[in-house]
């Protein structure tokens, strides 16, 4: 009986959000400005409910529960306090500015401040790094279909990207944002009501060595301090330069509306991530006292033996909604960088005879960056290290010239390209030379060597941005003089103000 509640209702959840993306086509209308940012009108609940969706992905709720379970609570909290971090600075630095400037994607930004060049290169490491973002998500949707619905995880992680794909392609930001409201909702209801049973029928175990008071996790590095601290920088500092983000920056109606939509978005990740981290750690020994084996991921060993069949299933759909919500994000953020920034394909108000080319080559794209995420997901069935490779490029090579370009006068194209190159170059050898990234066995790509070792992990991380910025502003004051000032203007011929100053 539980098995059929739950393989019922996840279809039904399914098709359900198949057919709001489906419905939210409409508002299309044939245009790419509405379907990659809404029309620049998402109204503060929408853009609000969309920024949360994006942050709490199937890391935030299933790798939070099991990596708290293994290591403690700092160690799974980590994600979703690295998620709220970003949308907090996200909110109070970049939004306004970033609004203002009516762009369509985040690369645009480059393009309009260091050229075609830095723009290009950015975009690709962009690209890269949503791809493996997809196929971390992809994963989970697999393990689940697998464990819920009967069917292999090739067949799982083939059934979300259609899914996602479906009403993705045909919808645009709309039928994202739309979507993500059900999501978001149901992963926040989820997350409540799972802390409430736990907390009434077993309490809520908060063992001193390993609970949110063991401050020695963000202390001491032979507690984890080090990997911890690097997984919020990461995520905090990383995900600034999230196309999925800044997409619904654009697309919020004003200025103020996006950044309150962060703000209220920062405060939401918290109220649905936390409350997985608590009750991970009564996990355990929930397990034990029902005999249920605790080898496995623990959230889902208490929706099969624990939780009652509705609120397991509320859960499931919660974590299916992460996932579907941050893959719909990836998938559209990704194909429209490559047809706008990368094939340098821009909107045209005035449409030929074959309609709105952006448009029909974002679709176009569409297909080949799922394509990607599939092979990624089939590739490394492991959500942990391809979080990493994403956040951690982006850390290490565009977050600094994003924020340089705004906030300081003399960031020019050579320094962005300096950095851009040398961080994340940096953090991609760093990687393949260490034997553990975050904890987890780098399954992926090792070169073995003596050198670095395990207790080096979560250094990287830390490193690599660093660099970068000094490279940014060194190569930048060398190079004052050749690098001739643009006008800053957006693809609607706008001026972008004074935002942005030489």
């Amino acid at each position: 009986m539980t098995e059929k509640i739950l393989f019922w209702g996840i279809v039904i959840f399914l098709f359900i959000t198949l057919g709001i993306g489906v419905l939210a086509s409409k508002k299309i209308k044939g245009d790419s400005v509405n379907y990659l940012v809404a029309g620049r009108g998402l109204v503060l609940p929408l853009a609000a409910a969309t920024l949360m969706a994006q942050s709490v992905d199937s890391n935030a709720t299933l790798g939070n529960t099991d990596l708290t379970s293994n290591f403690g609570f700092w160690a799974g909290a980590s994600l979703p306090v690295g998620l709220a971090l970003c949308l907090f600075l996200a909110g109070v630095f970049f939004a306004k500015p970033l609004n203002r400037m009516k762009l369509i994607t985040l690369p645009d930004f480059y393009r309009v401040k260091y050229g075609r060049t830095v723009e290009v290169i950015a975009s690709l490491l962009m690209v890269l790094s949503f791809a493996f973002l997809l196929a971390g998500n992809l994963v989970a949707g697999g393990v689940l279909f697998e464990t819920f619905l009967g069917t292999s995880y090739t067949g799982g992680v083939m059934m979300l990207a259609i899914i996602v794909f479906i009403y993705t392609v045909m919808g645009g930001l709309f039928a994202v944002a739309y979507t993500d409201v059900v999501q978001v909702a149901v992963a926040l209801i989820g997350s409540l009501i799972l802390i409430g049973f736990v907390g009434v029928n077993f309490g809520l175990s908060m063992p001193p060595e390993v609970g949110p008071f063991a401050f020695d996790q963000l202390t001491q590095p032979a507690s984890g301090a080090v990997i911890n601290w690097a997984t919020i920088l990461a995520l905090g500092f990383g995900n600034l330069a999230a196309i999925d983000f800044m997409a619904r920056i654009f697309a919020a109606e004003t200025p103020e509306t996006a950044q309150r939509a962060c703000l209220f978005a920062s405060g939401g990740t918290l109220l649905v991530g936390i409350p997985f981290s608590i009750i991970a750690l009564s996990a355990g020994s929930i397990l034990e006292s029902v005999g249920a084996p605790t080898d496995g991921a623990v959230l889902l060993g208490l929706i099969q033996n624990v939780i009652p069949p509705v609120l397991g299933l509320i859960i499931l759909a919660a974590i299916i909604s992460a996932s579907l919500s941050t893959g719909d994000g990836a998938i559209l953020g990704t194909s429209s960088v490559l047809a706008h920034n990368v094939l340098g394909i821009r909107h045209d108000a005035m449409h030929g005879p074959g309609g709105d080319k952006l448009l029909n080559l974002t679709r176009v794209m569409a297909i080949v960056i799922t394509a990607l995420g599939i092979f990624f997901a089939l590739r490394v069935p492991e959500t942990g290290i391809l979080l990493v490779l994403a956040f951690d490029m982006m850390m290490a090579g565009v977050v600094v010239p994003l924020a340089g370009g705004l906030f300081w006068p003399k960031a020019n194209r050579y320094g962005a390209l300096a950095c851009i190159i040398t961080g994340s170059l940096l953090r991609l050898l760093l990687f393949v030379l260490m034997p553990t990234a975050f904890g987890a066995d780098n399954t992926l790509l090792y070169i073995p060597n003596p050198v670095f070792t395990p207790d080096f992990d979560g250094f990287p991380t830390l490193i690599s941005p660093l660099v970068g910025l000094v490279v940014f502003v060194v190569v930048s004051l060398m190079t004052q003089g050749r690098d001739r000032p643009r006008p800053l203007v957006t693809d609607a011929g706008a001026e972008a103000e004074s935002l942005i100053r030489r």
